[in-house]
């Protein structure tokens, strides 16, 4: 028996360090985006050079849009695309399993 591919797909994304978080993160701002110092203070832990690759891929992979306001100064914030929006969705029943278990006396 083989491993269903679309899982394998789902975490080659969110099994990488920081993605997962970073997708969760962004997915409870209260003004759908975040500046990356914002993201970098929330995150402990996370170096600047890690959370910028984090990003990248995130982008490259479709789940994250960079947002570039030519304001003066120039401000980048990042926010979830719509298949970042729904993967976050997706990961709220696994979150309510991990409060489930990991509060219950069976760990």
């Amino acid at each position: 028996m083989k491993v269903c591919p679309y899982i394998e797909a789902s975490f080659q994304i969110i099994g990488k360090k920081w993605n997962g978080q970073i997708v969760h993160y962004l997915s409870l701002c209260e003004d759908v985006n975040a500046h990356f110092s914002e993201i970098k203070s929330d995150l402990a832990g996370i170096t600047s050079r890690a959370l910028s690759l984090k990003l990248s891929e995130l982008i490259e992979d479709g789940l994250v849009k960079k947002l570039v306001e030519n304001d003066s100064p120039v401000t980048i914030s990042y926010e979830l695309t719509e298949k970042g929006v729904s993967l976050a969705e997706s990961l709220k029943p696994l979150q309510a399993w991990a409060q489930y278990y990991m509060n219950s006396e069976g760990k």
